[in-house]
């Protein structure tokens, strides 16, 4: 792909996306019951990988949800301390610890997560017209490829 010509175009538009997102995002917690939960977004989203993928390591949660191995740690703490997640020794790698996810947070898991998919399919069958499904598939497709790209040092 040729790079955008016009990077102040492209600056608006991603201030506008990122503008966008946060209010979505907000938006979802608050119609999902998230904030009375006590769990924060970036727990959520370390728990729902747990629930998803069983027994994982902290390292390789921190490597997928691009954050550093303290914060995932920090987190991994508080979704222990309530009973979320618990750790058993790799039984291939004793220096290594498994993080699993008790039931509870799978309950709650989809409990949310179900909440955050009702209120957009709602959204959605009120906003968006029979003739723009085909738009909202495109922006979707659009947004996994932001959401996947890896861009080098220099940025590009």
């Amino acid at each position: 792909m040729t790079p955008n010509p016009r990077p102040q175009q492209s600056g608006a538009s991603a201030q506008r996306l990122n503008d966008a997102m946060k209010r979505l995002r907000a938006r979802l917690r608050a119609e999902s019951g998230q904030h009375a939960t006590g769990v924060t977004p970036t727990q959520l989203v370390i728990l729902a990988s747990v629930v998803r993928q069983g027994p994982v390591t902290a390292a390789r949660l921190a490597a997928q949800e691009h954050v550093s191995a303290q914060s995932i740690a920090q987190s991994l703490a508080v979704l222990k301390a309530a009973g979320l997640i618990h750790s058993a020794p790799d039984p291939n790698d004793g220096r290594k610890k498994l993080i699993s996810a008790a039931p509870s947070a799978t309950e709650l898991v989809d409990k949310l997560l179900a909440g955050r998919a009702a209120f957009l399919a709602r959204a959605i069958d009120q906003v968006v017209g029979p003739g723009e499904r085909e738009d909202m598939e495109k922006a979707i497709d659009l947004l996994e490829r932001l959401a996947d790209v890896e861009l080098g040092a220099d940025g590009r």
